[in-house]
C-alpha cells in the first residue's frame, strides 16, 4: 500500500533523534518552523540580551495540475500563491516579514510576459496590503511550478516564544473556525465538471448557477489569509493550525499533537452551500455536510480556547474584523466524534485531501 502525504513526511524526513542546531526552537511538524532569533537582534537590545522574538518560516508549492487548472486567471494565481503561504503564518499568531519565489516557466507560454505582469500583480497586492516583501528566489524553465517561503516574527516574551503551535489543545477547550467552510470544494467540483471530469460527484453539478459559481470559484481562487486573527489570538487561544487539507483531517493534526480527542458539531452550512440556488443541483445534505468536514482549500484558522476565554475570543474577532464560530470541545478521550445539532454521532468516513492518495 503506497505511502500517504504524512506517512512519508514522518518515515523519511521527520529526523527526531538527529542532532539539531539550538536556533532550531521548532523543526517539521507545525505549520511554521521556529527559529530563535539571535542575542541583541532588536533595535536598543545590548548585544548580550535575549532575543525577543523567533522567525517562523514556511514552505507552500503550487503545480498546475495538482493545484490549480491550466487556464486559472494569473493574477489570482499570484494572490493565491502567497495566501496559502500566509495561512501558515497566521496559524502560527506571525506577523509577515518577507518571502522569496521560485518559479518555473513553461516553454510553450507564447504570452509569457503579459502573464507573469498579471501573476506579479495579483502578488504584490497581497504582499503588499500583508507588508511582506518579496527578497529573493528563482526562476527557471519549466512545468508551471510555484514555490515560496515565507517569514514571520513571533514575541518570545521571557525567552518563551508565544507561537501558536497545534500541540497545545487540553481538554475542556472550545474548538473554533473562522470564517465558512465547503465553499472553495464546491467551486472545484463545479470546475472539475465543466471541463468534462466527469466523476460521480461532479457530474451532477454541471449547471450551478453563474453567480454561484462566481461566489465560490473566489473562495477557491482567492482566500482570505487570517493573519490578523492569528495575532490578535496570541495568548488566547492553545492550540491553531490553518484548514488546507479538510477540517476533519486537519482537526487530527491538532489531536495527535496535543494527544487529546474531541467532540465536532457539524458546522453550519455557509449562506452559498445553504442556498435553495443549489436544490436544482441534487445536492443532498449528506453531500454539503462532506464539502464543509472534508472539502479542503478553505485556508480559515481552526484554533483551541479555554472555555473561560470565549470573550477574549470574541474581542480578538473583532479586532481582526473576521467571524469565528465555536465548533465543539476538545476531551481526554483520544479520537474524534462528530455529532449533528441533537448530539447523535454522525456516520460515515470524513476523508481529507491527501496528495498521495
Amino acid at each position: 500500500m503506497a505511502l500517504g502525504e504524512f506517512e512519508l513526511i514522518a518515515r523519511y524526513f521527520q529526523r527526531n533523534a538527529a542532532p539539531r542546531n539550538p536556533a532550531v526552537a521548532l523543526g517539521i511538524g507545525d505549520d511554521c518552523a521556529l527559529l530563535q532569533a539571535p542575542p541583541g537582534l532588536m533595535p536598543g537590545q545590548p548585544p548580550d540580551a535575549p532575543s525577543s522574538m523567533q522567525w517562523a518560516i514556511s514552505t507552500d508549492m503550487l503545480v498546475e495540475g495538482q493545484h490549480f487548472f491550466p487556464d486559472v486567471a494569473p493574477e489570482a494565481l499570484g494572490h493565491k500563491a502567497l495566501a496559502v503561504n500566509l495561512s501558515d503564518l497566521a496559524a502560527c499568531g506571525a506577523q509577515p516579514v518577507a518571502f522569496t519565489l521560485a518559479l518555473a516557466l513553461p516553454d510553450s507560454n507564447a504570452a509569457r510576459e503579459a502573464w507573469v505582469d498579471a501573476f506579479t500583480r495579483g502578488l504584490f497586492a497581497l504582499a503588499d496590503a500583508q507588508g511582506c516583501t518579496l527578497i529573493g528566489g528563482d526562476t527557471t524553465r519549466g512545468p508551471l511550478n510555484i514555490c515560496i517561503t515565507v517569514l514571520g516574527s513571533v514575541p518570545a516574551a521571557q525567552g518563551r516564544g508565544q507561537a501558536l503551535l497545534r500541540s497545545g489543545a487540553r481538554p475542556g477547550d472550545d474548538i473554533w473556525v473562522s470564517g465558512t467552510l465547503g465553499d472553495a470544494r464546491l467551486a472545484l467540483l463545479a470546475i472539475k465538471a465543466q471541463r468534462g471530469e466527469r466523476g460521480p460527484a461532479a457530474a451532477r453539478w454541471l449547471q450551478l448557477p453563474p453567480e454561484v459559481l462566481k461566489t465560490a470559484r473566489g473562495r477557491l481562487e482567492r482566500p482570505t489569509p487570517r493573519v490578523a486573527l492569528g495575532v490578535a489570538l496570541r495568548g488566547i487561544a492553545n492550540a491553531c493550525m490553518d484548514l488546507s487539507d479538510g477540517l476533519v483531517g486537519d482537526l487530527q493534526h491538532i489531536l495527535e499533537a496535543s494527544r487529546c480527542g474531541a467532540r465536532l458539531l457539524a458546522p453550519v452550512l455557509s449562506e452559498l452551500l445553504a442556498s435553495h440556488r443549489l436544490d436544482g443541483n441534487a445536492l443532498t445534505p449528506p453531500e454539503r455536510l462532506s464539502l464543509v468536514l472534508s472539502g479542503g482549500d478553505d485556508y480559515e484558522l481552526l484554533f483551541t480556547a479555554p472555555a473561560n476565554r470565549r470573550e477574549a475570543v470574541a474581542t480578538a474577532a473583532a479586532v481582526a474584523n473576521t467571524p469565528v464560530t465555536r465548533i465543539g470541545q476538545i476531551e481526554a478521550q483520544e479520537g474524534l466524534r462528530v455529532v449533528d445539532a441533537q448530539g447523535q454521532r454522525l456516520a460515515g468516513r470524513f476523508a481529507s485531501f491527501d496528495h498521495f492518495a
